[in-house]
C-alpha cells in the first residue's frame, strides 16, 4: 500500500518519504520469529532473538533522520526505534505513530510484554480492526484503520480479454472452462489443503472445474518451500490443479488476470490479518467464498458479495452453487465491486490517514471512517 499511499500524500501537498530499515538475514529471521510469536505460532522467543532485535533497532535508530513532523513506523520489526532514540538522549521531533498490520490478540503474551513498552510511548497506535486492539496498551490515542487497494495498480487495473489470454497463455489454464482461485501463502492459516479438498468435492458436481493456487516463494525462507512441496504432494498430480508462484513469473499482472478469469475466488483462512486479497477479487467483480476470520467479514456481506464458511463441506457447497448459478455469481460480483468502491479504495485510506494526522496535530476533525471508530484515552 505504501507504493500508492506515499505518492498520493505528496500529490495532496504533504512532503512524504518512505524509509526502509537496515538489516540482514539474521535480523530477517528474528523479525519473522517475532511476527510468528505475535500471531500465536508456537515458536520460541529467547535471549538470542531479544538481543538481535534490540541490536538492529538500536542501529536503525542511529541511522534515522528524525527531522519530520510525523513519523509512521510499520509493524513490530522497527517498533523500538523511538525508544532507542529517546534513550540515546535525542528529543522527540514531531508526532510518532505505530501502525500494526497484524492480529495480536492470540499472540504469545511474553513477546507482547517485551514489545509493549516500546509501543506505548508512541503518540498514537493504528490497528486494522477494533478487535485487534490490545486492551492493555497504555497509549492515549488508538485508531482503527482498515487497509485498502489501489484500483490503478498493476494488480487491480482493468485488463482486456485479449491481454488476459496473452498473460495467462504460458501457464496452461483453460479459459474456456470454469476456474476457481485462491491467492495466499501456503501455510496452516490459509489452509490450501482444505481448498484442494473443497475442489475435489466440487468436481463431483462440476467435473470440468479447474483449481489455481497462487503463492509467493521467498529465496531466503525455506519454510515457504517446504509448504509448497507438501501442497504439491497433496494435489497428487491432478492436471486440473495448477500451483503457480513468483518463481515461474507470476506477479501482480498475472494475479490480476487470474482473478478476472476466475468464476469464484476463495480465501480459506482459519486465521487472517485483514485479507485484502478478498477486496482485490471483489473489485474484479468476482464473488468470494472465504473463512470467517480476521477482516474478511468486513469485506464479505453474507449472501450479497459472497459467503463466509467454516468447513470444507460448506466451502464446496457454496462454490458449486455459484458455478451452477452464474447469474447469482454475477450479481454478487457486482455488489462486491460496489462495496469495495465505497469502503476499501486507497482514496478512503488516504483521507483517513489525513484525518489521523489532523487529530494528532490537535485540530478538531470528523470521525475516522472505514467503518470503525476512533478511540482516545
Amino acid at each position: 500500500m505504501l507504493t500508492s499511499l506515499v505518492p498520493l500524500m505528496n500529490d495532496v501537498g504533504l512532503k512524504a518519504e518512505w524509509q526502509v530499515i537496515r538489516g540482514d538475514e539474521k535480523f530477517f529471521n528474528v523479525t519473522k520469529t517475532m511476527h510468528d510469536c505475535l500471531q500465536g505460532t508456537s515458536v520460541s522467543w529467547n535471549q538470542y532473538t531479544t538481543r538481535v532485535w534490540l541490536q538492529y533497532n538500536q542501529m536503525n535508530a542511529e541511522l534515522f533522520d528524525q527531522d519530520y513532523d510525523y513519523v509512521i513506523v510499520h509493524d513490530p520489526q522497527p517498533a523500538g526505534i523511538l525508544k532507542m532514540l529517546e534513550t540515546g538522549g535525542k528529543a522527540r521531533h514531531g508526532k510518532w505513530l505505530w501502525r500494526c498490520h497484524i492480529d495480536l490478540t492470540e499472540g504469545q503474551e511474553n513477546v507482547w510484554q517485551f514489545l509493549e513498552p516500546f509501543v506505548e510511548i508512541y503518540d498514537g497506535v493504528i490497528f486494522s480492526l477494533e478487535d485487534y486492539v490490545k486492551g492493555s496498551l497504555g497509549t492515549a490515542r488508538i485508531f482503527t484503520l482498515p487497509p485498502a487497494i489501489d484500483p490503478l495498480s498493476p494488480k487491480n487495473i482493468e485488463l482486456s480479454p485479449e491481454v488476459i489470454a496473452q498473460v495467462l497463455s504460458p501457464y496452461g489454464v483453460n479459459l474456456n472452462r470454469p476456474l476457481i482461485l485462491q491467492v495466499s501463502r501456503f501455510d496452516k492459516a490459509k489452509n490450501p489443503w482444505g481448498v484442494i479438498d473443497a475442489y475435489r468435492l466440487v468436481k463431483r458436481e462440476v467435473p470440468w472445474v479447474q483449481l489455481v493456487l497462487v503463492t509467493s516463494l521467498a529465496q531466503d525462507d525455506p519454510d515457504s518451500r517446504d509448504y509448497f512441496e507438501h501442497v504439491a504432494k497433496y494435489a497428487g498430480g491432478d492436471y486440473d490443479v495448477y500451483l503457480l508462484t513468483n518463481l515461474v513469473g507470476v506477479g501482480n499482472v498475472e494475479v490480476n488476470a487470474l482473478q478476472r478469469s476466475a468464476r469464484v475466488a476463495i480465501q480459506n483462512s482459519a486465521k487472517e490479518g485483514f485479507g485484502l486479497v478478498v477486496s482485490e477479487a471483489l473489485w474484479k467483480g468476482r464473488p468470494v467464498v472465504a473463512g470467517n476470520a480476521g477482516g474478511i467479514p468486513l469485506q464479505i456481506i453474507y449472501g450479497k458479495t459472497g459467503y463466509l464458511v467454516n468447513t470444507v463441506e460448506e466451502c464446496a457447497n457454496r462454490i458449486a452453487y455459484l458455478l451452477k448459478h452464474p447469474q447469482v455469481a454475477e450479481r454478487m460480483g457486482q455488489a462486491g465491486k460496489e462495496h469495495v468502491r465505497q469502503n476499501f479504495l486507497i482514496t478512503r485510506y488516504l483521507r483517513d490517514y489525513l484525518k489521523i494526522l489532523n487529530r494528532l496535530s490537535g485540530r478538531p476533525g470528523e470521525p475516522i471512517t472505514g467503518g470503525l471508530e476512533y478511540r482516545s484515552g
